[in-house]
């Protein structure tokens, strides 16, 4: 079975042009053609460019991406179905005789595509009992109870994700379990070699307070403004998507767009951390060092170094 290179870590860390890079030397160095599949959940949507940093296709450099722009705004990103699509596209460039990359920083659903996983079943009468406290309560205050109920999920899901604080209190509901007990042992569904990029924290936090600049510059605003007429309010996760909800609080008048920018700066740091601890419990990541001015293609020749299949002949 052809092996699947995945490229993870936290938001900003440069996870895009690796993942392009490792493509393009698969190419170049085995003969082998690399296509990037995406595992970020909310650039499944369409017209989420600016407040997603999706790759553009100049970008990309002649690199097939999958799993861009599956999906509306008032549609709702659903990790079981993602992992469908993405042993889908994993069989489909295999059979064309291409390595996937897989690049993303949703650790739950790079995961799914990742590992041998299955997913606990849903209660329709629970989740709309959770979603009717969501909606009287707020994900903050609904989050304090996660807190109490299983603090281990708590700590993965950040108190804004209504949409999977209800589905952690949910399968803990039905299965009496903590959510993370719902999820198996870390057991590859093919052969996988996994990278994470490293950057210093002080790093990161300048990149991403940079990004965060670059978006607004870049007219996120004006991306909302737009997204508003497809119907973004309605979307239970692209709606409430970090950038997203704090443009959206600002066009209502509840905050001011500079409090807005700030708020989604302080939250994307937050939510980086996360993403960090997610990755680092994962002992099958490899961790490259990724400090600022580090060449993506240096960084995707070690990480084709691990990967028998891609060596040098």
């Amino acid at each position: 079975m052809a092996p699947v290179v995945a490229v993870v870590g936290p938001t900003a860390s440069g996870k895009s042009d690796v993942g392009v890079a490792i493509a393009r030397l698969l190419s170049a160095r085995a003969g082998t053609p690399g296509e990037v599949v995406n595992a970020d959940a909310l650039q499944f949507y369409r017209g989420m460019d600016v407040g997603t940093a999706k790759i553009t296709v100049a970008e990309r450099r002649g690199v097939p991406h999958h799993l861009l722009d599956v999906l509306d705004v008032t549609q709702t990103a659903e990790v079981a179905t993602f992992q469908g699509w993405a042993h889908d596209a994993f069989d489909d460039v295999t059979r064309r005789g291409g390595v996937p990359v897989l690049v993303g920083g949703s650790g739950l659903y790079v995961r799914a595509a990742l590992d041998d996983l299955r997913f606990p079943g849903k209660d329709a009468e629970v989740r709309a009992r959770w979603e009717a406290e969501l909606d009287r309560l707020g994900p903050p205050a609904l989050h304090a109870v996660l807190v109490e109920r299983d603090p281990a999920a708590a700590a993965a899901i950040l108190p804004s994700n209504g949409r999977r604080i209800v589905r952690a209190l949910e399968v803990g509901e039905i299965t009496g379990a903590p959510f993370a007990a719902s999820l198996p042992e870390q057991t590859y569904r093919r052969p996988t070699v996994q990278v994470g990029l490293a950057v210093p924290r002080e790093e990161l936090v300048a990149r991403i307070d940079a990004r965060v600049d670059r978006m607004w510059a870049a007219g996120l605003v004006e991306e909302v403004r737009a997204l508003e007429t497809q119907g973004l309010r309605e979307g239970r996760t692209a709606g409430r998507a970090l950038g997203y909800a704090q443009v959206l609080d600002a066009l209502d008048g509840r905050t001011t767009l500079e409090e807005a920018r700030e708020l989604t700066a302080r939250l994307t740091r937050r939510f980086a951390r996360k993403q960090d601890a997610w990755f680092r419990r994962d002992p099958r990541v490899h961790w490259l060092s990724a400090p600022d001015g580090t060449d993506p293609e240096d960084l995707a020749r070690r990480a084709l170094d691990l990967l028998p299949v891609a060596s040098p002949a």
